[in-house]
Parts: structure tokens; C-alpha cells; sequence
């Protein structure tokens, strides 16, 4: 149904999707709950970013950083405001979840928010097995923010 591929970030589509996902995690979170990484962040040797395509219109992002010890870290996923409830989001997390186990990790982990903003992300995540867990890497917990884990 899309094209999922390897992205590099040089595209200006991605730039602007990108630049939507880090403005509405801005708008949405308190400041020092926004974990939300900057191109300069997502451009590190630790994180592959994905793209999904409908023909020439990106359709969403997502990225996987390698955080070692077999786990690996859900980042950046975002579906353009076009494309919304479409299957984008469920198409890449699928993508990444197979991406992590093709990569020889046992556990998928995600830091996101609390509120209605955050609702629907949060049911796609439960639904794909998603569970409720500790914060883990830099993270620390807050009111706000909560961490979710997948056993591969």
C-alpha cells in the first residue's frame, strides 16, 4: 500500500514532515518533556530513518535508534496531515518492529506523552503489543511522560 523506504534526509518533504512532528510535540508537550530529535539528532550513526510513500507524497516518518544491548528505541513517528488514519502509522511500526528483529534485538522501546493528543499513537502501540514499563536510556519519568516496551 506505501512505499517504505530508507531515508536520508535530505529531501525536503521529510525536512518539512519533520519539522511538523518536532513543532506538534513542541506544541503539545510541556518543554522539558519534548524528546522529540532535531534533523542534527536524527542524522547520528545509531538512528535509521524510514519514509513512507503514497506515489510522490511522503505519507509519514519513523526511525529506529540502536540503543545496544539488544534495544532498540522507537523515535520521530509521525503521519503527514494528509495521509491521516490511512494505515500510515500501522505500516511503519510494522516496518520497524520487523527492522529490529532483523537486527538481532529483543526489546522495542518508546518514550511518549499523556493526553488526548497522545491517545491515538498510544492505542496503535497496544495494539502491536505495546506494553506499559520504566523509563529507561537518559530517560526520567514525569507526570507527563510515559514508556512503553515491546519484547521481540
Amino acid at each position: 500500500m506505501f512505499d517504505i523506504r530508507e531515508d536520508d534526509l535530505s529531501g525536503a518533504p521529510t525536512r518539512a514532515l519533520l519539522a511538523i512532528h518536532l513543532a506538534g510535540m513542541q506544541a503539545e508537550s510541556p518543554p522539558e518533556s519534548v524528546f522529540a530529535l532535531d534533523l542534527s539528532g536524527l542524522q547520528q550513526p545509531d538512528i535509521c530513518v524510514w519514509t513512507a510513500w503514497d506515489g510522490d507524497s511522503i505519507a509519514g516518518v519513523a526511525a529506529l535508534r540502536d540503543l545496544g544491548g539488544g534495544q532498540g528505541e522507537l523515535k520521530s513517528m509521525r503521519t503527514h496531515p494528509d495521509h491521516l488514519r490511512r494505515g500510515v502509522a500501522a505500516a511503519l511500526l510494522r516496518h520497524i518492529i520487523g527492522q529490529a528483529r532483523q537486527r538481532g534485538m529483543t526489546r522495542l522501546s518508546l518514550e511518549t506523552g499523556s493526553g488526548p493528543p497522545f491517545d491515538p499513537a498510544l492505542t496503535l502501540y497496544r495494539r502491536h503489543g505495546f506494553g506499559n514499563g520504566e523509563a529507561f536510556g537518559d530517560y526520567r519519568a514525569s507526570a507527563f511522560n510515559q514508556f512503553l516496551h515491546l519484547s521481540l
